[in-house]
């Protein structure tokens, strides 16, 4: 499923009072941080990433990375340091995306 530009800036909007959950650090996007991740998406729908200054990649291919090691999740958008990571919850999703 591929988010129209209408979908994201409604996706950040509702992110963009969230701390981040996720950290990504020097080591880059580990096993740790999907398991962390993995275990966001347990309890929500968006995640908020914080990309160090030290990890080895910037946050918009961070983001992809991790979207991309996730079960259907995907990246919303990198702003700065930090990227926002969506995956509807299978059962009941709570955010309603606009058409």
């Amino acid at each position: 499923m591929e988010l129209t530009s209408k979908q994201r800036a409604h996706l950040r909007a509702l992110a963009h009072h969230l701390k981040p959950v996720v950290q990504i650090g020097k080591e880059g996007v580990t096993d740790a941080a999907v398991r962390s991740a993995q275990e966001a998406f347990n309890t929500r729908e968006l995640v908020k990433v914080k990309v160090q200054e030290a990890a080895p990649a910037p946050a918009r291919q961070a983001g992809e990375e991790l979207a991309s090691r996730v079960e259907q999740a995907m990246l919303v958008a990198a702003i700065g340091r930090t990227a926002i990571l969506y995956r509807p919850d299978p059962k009941k999703p709570e955010i309603q995306l606009p058409t």
